[in-house]
């Protein structure tokens, strides 16, 4: 089992060849997804299966990694499982796209290579939440109690029409205190 990746493939050759890639790449060789990334600490487990279905080239396999994303209530840290099944039919121009089998998703090349990063990179961008959040209740954090109750005293305001209240009450102008 080759544990080294190759940084270019020729994908058209490796489905003729039956080819396999089990390996692992750094996040941060992934600078797409690292932007989205609260660090780029860690790897990605790959592995690809190249072959043909029919006179249609695929790549299929699995992608596993764990990305530290920022919850979008708490704006902490969360980890975010990614455990994808890979299933990618190869189309060299356009018009082939549509001659796809429904169950599998395009891959189309623009040249005979391609870097395998860019290939993992854009399968993972396309597993990315939308929002991610953490599963429990984490606005229950005391820190974001302590921020949110400080940020709603610093914007208590002082009712305007509080004076016209003391009149209403006390017509002839004295007040209560």
């Amino acid at each position: 089992m080759q544990n080294r990746l190759p940084e270019i493939i020729d994908p058209l050759n490796l489905a003729d060849k039956r080819g396999e890639l089990h390996g692992q790449i750094p996040l941060r060789q992934l600078t797409r997804l690292t932007e989205n990334l609260v660090n780029d600490e860690g790897v990605v487990d790959v592995d690809l299966y190249f072959g043909r279905e029919g006179r249609t080239p695929k790549i299929d396999g699995k992608l596993k990694t764990t990305l530290n994303l920022q919850c979008q209530n708490c704006l902490e840290s969360v980890e975010f499982e990614i455990n994808h099944d890979v299933n990618l039919g190869i189309a060299t121009k356009f018009e082939h796209v549509e001659r796809l089998p429904e169950d599998v998703e395009p891959l189309l090349l623009e040249e005979e290579t391609m870097l395998l990063a860019t290939l993992v990179e854009d399968e993972l961008l396309l597993n990315l939440p939308d929002y991610p959040r953490h599963t429990h209740d984490c606005m229950a954090n005391e820190t974001v109690k302590k921020y949110t109750a400080a940020f709603e005293e610093a914007t208590k305001k002082p009712n305007p029409f509080s004076v016209l209240a003391n009149l209403l009450e006390n017509p002839n102008g004295s007040s209560k205190e």
